[in-house]
């Protein structure tokens, strides 16, 4: 009985010194460890969040805003400042544009007019010109309009130019 006691006991005795020795920068005597290294963890810098692309394409609604894949971006008449006034079922058909990093200006939109509000649910969504900006859920391809001048949710939505305004059918805000 003794001799199947004694590994045991032996292991036990054993993850207590490994424990006790390493949770400490101090040897037993008081003394200063040595550092492991006295590099940084990591020389590279943060890589930032990559932020949303916002460009302006030609359609045959004239000059307007779509995103880096080329998918066409609207704006809610019922927003009347920076921030969104559509959630839960509107925000399903009418999801917003949101985005990890600063909104990046690329091929005719203007970077003085991007930036970005906070949304209830902690999101970080896109604006232009100070119009919250969002896809329509039924535009599945790049370049489809198919949500220009619906009425739904209380208010019209459009696509929106460069100029950060509306665009109506025939129309040209640049």
């Amino acid at each position: 009985m003794h001799r199947t006691l004694f590994p045991v006991l032996a292991l036990c005795a054993a993850v207590i010194v490994v424990a006790g020795c390493g949770s400490s920068s101090r040897s037993s005597t008081g003394a200063a460890a040595p550092a492991a290294s006295t590099e940084p963890a990591s020389t590279a810098p943060a890589t930032p969040a990559k932020g949303e692309q916002i460009a302006v394409k030609d359609t045959k609604l004239g000059k307007i805003l779509v995103d880096e894949d080329g998918h066409v971006v609207y704006l809610f008449e019922a927003d009347k400042s920076t921030q969104s006034t559509c959630s839960g079922s509107c925000a399903a058909a009418w999801p917003p544009v949101v985005t990890g990093g600063a909104p990046v200006a690329a091929s005719g939109a203007k970077m003085s007019k991007l930036g970005t509000t906070s949304r209830s649910d902690g999101k970080t969504q896109v604006t232009y010109a100070g119009h919250p900006l969002y896809y329509y859920s039924a535009d599945t391809q790049p370049g489809q309009t198919n949500g220009e001048g619906s009425k739904e949710f209380g208010a019209e939505w459009y696509v929106v130019g460069p100029a950060g305004k509306k665009v109506e059918s025939g129309e040209d805000d640049s």
